[in-house]
Parts: C-alpha cells; structure tokens; sequence
C-alpha cells in the first residue's frame, strides 16, 4: 500500500515538473530559472507531504472547576489515608532539623555565657567529659522531679559536670529563692544539701523558706538577707534570661547538652543515652 501510494506521488510529481517545465520555457524569462533535479526534488516533497498520514490533533484540554478539583484531592486522600500520617512525620523531622539548626547557632553564641559564668553552680565532676545544664526554677513542680534523677547520674558517672542555673519564672518567691541560692553558692556552701532541702520542702518556695535551708548549712540568715538583693546577685539572674532568651526557652526545666536544647522533664534513661552519644562521637544522637 505504501509503495503505490509513493508511485503515485513521483508520477504525480512527473506531472507537475512536466508543466513547470514547460511554463519555464514559454514563459518570458525574468529570473535565473532553476535547473530540472531542484523543481524534480520540491515537487516529490510536496505530494509525499500530501499524502502523509497527519498525527492527529490534540484533544482540547479539559476544564476542571474548583470544586472537582476538591473533590478529586478528597478522594484521592481517602484512598490513601496513611499519606496525610506519612506527611505529618516528614514535616515533624523537618521542623526538628530546623529546631536543632536554630539551637545549634544560638548555643555557639551563648556558650560563654553558658558554660564559663563564674557565677555558675557546679556539681559533680568540674572537669567532666560531658557538661549537663539545667535552667531551673524552685517552685516547679517538674524540676522537683528531676532531682532524684540528676543526683543519681552525678553519683553514678564520675566524669560528669552538671551546671545549674537559676532561672526563676514563676513567683517573686522564686526570685527570692533565686537570689538566696546564688549566695550560698558564692559562700561555698554545701549547695547540694540546700538545693535538695527547698526541693523537698512543702508548699510554694520564697525567701523565708530559702534562709532557712541556708542557715541548715552553717549560712547567717542576716547576712543573706541584706546581700540577697545586691545589684551582682541581680546580674546572675539576667544572664540567665538573657541565655533563656536566645534559645527561645520558656519554661522549666530546660536542659542543655551538647547542641541540643530538651524542654520539660526528660527521664533519667534519656539523659543517659544522650551522655554517652556525647561520648561517643560528640552529638546527643549518633548516626
């Protein structure tokens, strides 16, 4: 079939060239005449082009309105239920890469402050390994938890130094509390005993109860009293906001290790595990 149709097409171009020819040379002559094998060639072209199969024109596009286009991603969804789970999750890990990102930044800029203040309460190992901090407030029921947990890491990792910084957010009796505790720390006082005294204490925790832990570890309550409120034992507290306000923290307790900022109270098997990652290859979490 597709060999008569191209003997048609070159007898039909033989006809045509024929009368052009011909034209050619009845014609009276106005331009430089092409030679035979051109007008043979363009005619063949123009009849094989005429009888090629033509692909077939484009459907014209469908119109779809806004509400098949909602009904159409309603259905799809609903055929697909676990894709809005798995969506949530891969934006979840992005905003915690994102979140750990910010951290990381902010802590690099506040490690100063974080990790040399000479106004810092230290225990465990000063030397340690691997440092601990935790941001804390007196009258948080949270913090009062965690307690137990941070002596016993102290008392089973000797390689550990755990920082803790006054961070009182809740009451004046907090900051009362706050500025007691930065003086027995000064003195040199068995803060240790003092901290776990107000933590076991009942009911909320200001100033009257702070003195009189600082006087169960050999402090005079009458010094305390007139020294508590001094312009220096302010500046401690401010640092701390200022380190709060940089790493967007707002509540407590905050712990901070390594480039990571963990909010709330976090159990003891958590803290471990991030101890030694931080020893192991020097994140919270180990690839």
């Amino acid at each position: 079939m597709m060999q008569k149709a191209i003997n048609a097409a070159l007898a039909a171009a033989l006809i045509l060239v024929a009368g052009a020819v011909a034209a050619l040379y009845l014609a009276p002559p106005q331009h430089p005449a092409p030679d035979i094998d051109t007008l043979v060639d363009a005619a063949i072209e123009a009849r094989l082009a005429e009888i090629a199969p033509q692909p077939p024109e484009d459907p014209a596009p469908s119109q779809l309105g806004t509400a098949d286009f909602g009904d159409a991603i309603e259905t799809y969804l609903l055929d697909n239920p676990r894709l809005l789970e798995r969506m949530s999750a891969a934006l979840e890990t992005e905003l915690r890469a994102q979140e750990r990102e910010q951290a990381r930044t902010a802590l690099a800029s506040l490690e100063d402050e974080i990790y040399n203040d000479p106004a810092n309460i230290v225990l465990g190992n000063p030397d340690g390994d691997v440092t601990l901090v935790e941001l804390f407030d007196y009258n948080c029921g949270y913090c009062r938890q965690v307690v137990p947990d941070l002596l016993a890491l102290i008392d089973q990792d000797p390689d550990l130094r755990i920082i803790l910084k006054e961070f009182p957010i809740l009451s004046q009796g907090s900051v009362d509390a706050a500025r007691i505790g930065i003086l027995v720390n000064r003195e040199g006082a068995d803060y240790t005993a003092f901290h776990t005294a107000l933590f076991s204490a009942r009911g909320a925790i200001d100033a009257e109860v702070a003195l009189a832990a600082a006087e169960s570890v050999g402090l005079n309550r009458v010094l305390l009293e007139l020294d508590m409120n001094n312009d220096d034992v302010t500046a401690v507290i401010e640092r701390s906001y200022r380190i709060a306000q940089g790493l967007g923290v707002s509540g407590t307790p905050t712990f901070i290790i390594g480039d990571e900022v963990i909010p709330g109270a976090v159990s003891k098997d958590q803290l471990e595990r991030r101890i030694a990652n931080m020893r192991e290859c020097g994140h919270t979490v180990c690839s």
